[in-house]
């Protein structure tokens, strides 16, 4: 009976402290975790409850919780929503967070491990627990701007400090309202989260840094021209063949030339005019002498195929793996499977402004407490170093040359040296619309600010007087602060 009795004691012990040890972990090592987590159901109405901290961007909120009057004592509120919704997200307790709003969910609700301090304060005062404030490194000006001459086409702007990283203007288009989808009413979030998934354009995409990519197109000829010089094999004043039509190894098809540059006027060309008219047969040439992986590990040096958060999450973007060399050739003009986001690209031209240092992307300057402390703040990090200064030198002046004698003279400002390259993406459309790139950065002797800038399903001309021109007044923007 003893022992009986002894057996019992000690299952009940051991399924006792079992139990104790899980609380105990559950209430004192998972809480915040679990807290915080955007799918937490009780988790959203205890938030709907408390004063979640704002997102400022210029000292003005862009996102916010004022008092409600109904079962929530308070309601996220999202400012000047379409220029800045695919940064804050939305706040919902139908679908969650997304956005900011969820990649900074514990430091907004004040579940930071950093907020410690303030959680316990509270609970002896009895004060209601207040989330932090996070200020973005958004320039208020710039991004309205960038978000106007998108002209509500589909498409992206993004602008960087290449010193810093910080991220100046990030912007995509269709925009859409977060405040549909963070209200009280169930039946008018479902209805709007229906409606905007089912929008064939895509307004809930973030295309600055997500969706289904783009193809670069001549934009990643600035990476080809980096592979070139870094072979050793070219300088900018080699001599390459410049056919008009390059047929494509295996295939009966060729690949032409540019036809709206001044291709035909040379049947050799240097690095220079190549870059300066956007020729396709050079680099296609250039990337069939380097090889596959020359190409593929200059991508990667520049980021490709590299995760990264801003701390929103970025996609990767992806130079395609054993290719043939017709399919070597079309990559290496940015189509064929080459995929890209804008941001990539921006970072692209970013690190050629640098000296060859790539910084990364940052977008938020400072998070501080309820009580203004801070609780961490953008310090500059470099992410790799892409090229050699000497490189990033050559490629900067070539860039200048495409601005200021060739197809890109749509970005020039009056008095200060711009360096950039423009792209156009066929996307297959039976239109005959492509996707119109420009990246680039100014001034090229002391960069302020790189882009990259895309308008989607656009013809020739009309890309041609959307883009360059769109990245001049980006850039008189800047400089003229």
């Amino acid at each position: 009976m003893n022992r009986a009795i002894r057996h019992t004691w000690m299952a009940g012990t051991a399924i006792f402290t079992v139990l104790l040890l899980a609380l105990t972990y559950v209430q004192f090592f998972a809480a915040r975790s679990l807290e915080a987590h955007p799918w937490n159901n009780r988790s959203l109405y205890d938030q709907f409850g408390a004063d979640r901290g704002a997102i400022l961007v210029g000292g003005e909120p862009k996102a916010y919780s004022e008092p409600s009057d109904d079962d929530f004592e308070y309601q996220r509120v999202y400012a000047d929503p379409l220029a800045y919704g695919h940064l804050t997200g939305y706040f919902s307790l139908v679908y969650g967070a997304t956005g900011l709003e969820a990649a900074l969910g514990e430091e907004l609700s004040g579940a930071s491990d950093e907020q410690f301090y303030d959680r316990v304060v509270s609970m002896f005062s009895g004060d209601q627990p207040r989330g932090a404030s996070v200020e973005l490194t958004i320039d208020p000006e710039l991004q309205q701007q960038a978000y106007d001459l998108l002209q509500g086409r589909k498409g992206s702007i993004v602008a960087l400090d290449p010193k810093s990283g910080a991220i100046l203007a990030m912007v995509s288009s269709p925009g859409y309202d977060p405040n549909e989808l963070a209200s009280h009413d169930s039946a008018s979030v479902i209805a709007a989260s229906e409606r905007l998934n089912g929008d064939p354009d895509g307004p809930l995409v973030n295309r600055a840094i997500a969706g289904d990519l783009y193809a670069p197109a001549s934009t990643f000829k600035v990476i080809d021209t980096v592979a070139a010089l870094e072979s050793g094999k070219y300088d900018r004043q080699t001599q390459i063949p410049n056919p008009q039509e390059l047929p494509l190894p295996g295939t009966d098809v060729t690949l032409p030339n540019y036809v709206n540059g001044g291709c035909a006027a040379r049947p050799q060309a240097d690095l220079e005019f190549a870059l300066e008219q956007s020729c396709n047969t050079p680099f296609a040439q250039i990337a069939l002498d380097l090889g596959e992986d020359a190409i593929r590990q200059t991508a990667q040096n520049f980021g490709y195929g590299e995760p990264l958060s801003v701390p929103l999450q970025v996609t990767p973007s992806l130079f395609p793996e054993e290719l043939n060399d017709s399919q070597l050739a079309l990559s290496s003009i940015g189509q064929y499977d080459v995929r890209t986001t804008p941001l990539q690209v921006a970072m692209t031209s970013a690190a050629i402004a640098n000296d060859g240092v790539q910084m990364k992307p940052q977008l938020v300057r400072t998070v501080r407490s309820s009580d203004l402390s801070v609780i961490d703040e953008l310090s500059p990090e470099q992410l790799r170093r892409s090229t050699s200064a000497d490189v990033a030198a050559t490629v900067s002046d070539l860039m200048v040359e495409v601005v200021d004698d060739g197809i890109a003279g749509g970005a020039a400002v009056p008095g200060v040296e711009v360096a950039g390259k423009t792209g156009t993406a066929e996307i297959g459309s039976e239109e005959g619309l492509n996707d119109a790139w420009f990246t680039g950065f100014a001034p090229a002797d002391d960069p302020q600010v790189a882009l990259a800038v895309v308008f989607e399903d656009v013809d020739v001309a009309t890309g041609a007087s959307l883009t360059s021109p769109s990245a001049k007044q980006l850039f008189e923007a800047v400089l003229n602060k």
